[in-house]
């Protein structure tokens, strides 16, 4: 087993004495493609005391069946609009998965109507129910679900933009498994920045910054890039119409999610993830951020970066910027 899957499985939160659970997390479409697996990959976790799955359907069955697990997590199983309250009551951290999977020749962007509203009530259910949460953000469009989100907690009077994230570090994952297989380095050990947003080319992998230090040929640059901006497509195709990104997706969330918990329980740790940002002039942008007790610590700038880089923020900036006012648009109305 990798190093990263250890950290995902049974040496999450390796602080902790004892094995010690400590928090409260809800999986919102733990029914589905990326839901089930991701439950699965948090059962194991001593970080979490207890696991509450919903779903319009189906959640009892993935309750029953995760609660056989040998790990010291509870598991509940909550059903329907009239179960959200009590799945989301106490909770540390709320996932959200939930939402219509993508389709051969679909963008996120055609995924919009009916993920942004499920979204929106969904965060309304945050918002009466556990308003100091932190949320993790998978829904797609990502680059417009989470300015919802924001302006569903704006109108409940409990927004933090601390505690609100949207889940980029499948781009992470792709990007540090590419550049492994490219230059015969353990993917686990290879740590790739990647900045923008969450679709196309708003993905922008920072080459320049690759931990341990590689060197690209220019074209090997532009093929990276532009495999990881679309990779989601990759994968889409290669289903032919059975699904999108789901067992990648799962384990993405299920470090992002450790890495929130980690940081709620005192331990500094740095992701990449879709933030309310200054760091460009788009309200929210993808890049480096310190995770600590409060949520969001520290928002990173993109440090110093290559002329192929600095023409990449150039490029998804205005995409961006459409992206995140058609999300703002959606929850005004």
């Amino acid at each position: 087993m990798s190093k990263r899957a250890q950290r995902i499985s049974q040496h999450l939160c390796p602080h902790l004495t004892g094995g010690s659970p400590t928090f409260k997390v809800a999986i919102l479409g733990a029914a589905g493609g990326i839901g089930q697996p991701l439950s699965l990959l948090l059962k194991s976790s001593p970080c979490i005391h207890t696991l509450s799955l919903y779903d319009v359907v189906g959640t009892p069955g993935v309750a029953a069946d995760l609660s056989h697990i040998e790990s010291g997590t509870t598991v509940q199983g909550f059903v329907g609009q009239d179960q959200l309250g009590d799945a989301l009551t106490g909770c540390d951290l709320v996932v959200i998965p939930a939402g219509v999977p993508r389709k051969p020749g679909m963008t996120r962007d055609d995924l919009f109507n009916t993920n942004a509203g499920i979204v929106k009530t969904l965060c309304e259910g945050i918002a009466m129910h556990c308003p100091g949460a932190m949320v993790n953000i998978i829904c797609n469009p990502v680059n417009s679900t989470v300015p919802i989100a924001a302006e569903v907690f704006k109108k409940a009077g409990c927004y933090d933009p601390k505690r609100l994230l949207g889940v980029t570090t499948l781009d992470v994952v792709r990007s540090n498994t590419f550049v492994g297989g490219l230059k015969g380095i353990d993917p686990a050990l290879v740590e790739v920045p990647v900045v923008g947003g969450h679709a196309g080319i708003t993905i922008l992998p920072l080459l320049s910054q690759v931990s341990p230090p590689v060197t690209f040929t220019e074209e090997q640059l532009k093929a990276l890039t532009e495999r990881i901006q679309n990779a989601g497509t990759e994968v889409v195709e290669a289903k032919a119409g059975k699904g999108s990104a789901t067992l990648s997706m799962a384990f993405a969330a299920a470090r992002m999610a450790d890495s929130c918990l980690r940081g709620l329980s005192g331990v500094p740790t740095i992701e990449c993830a879709y933030v309310d940002s200054s760091v460009t002039e788009c309200a929210f942008f993808a890049s480096k951020v310190t995770l600590g007790p409060e949520g969001v610590a520290q928002v990173h700038g993109l440090g110093d970066i290559t002329p192929f880089e600095q023409e990449g923020v150039k490029k998804l900036v205005a995409d961006l910027k459409k992206q995140i006012a058609k999300g703002i648009d959606f929850a005004n109305k």
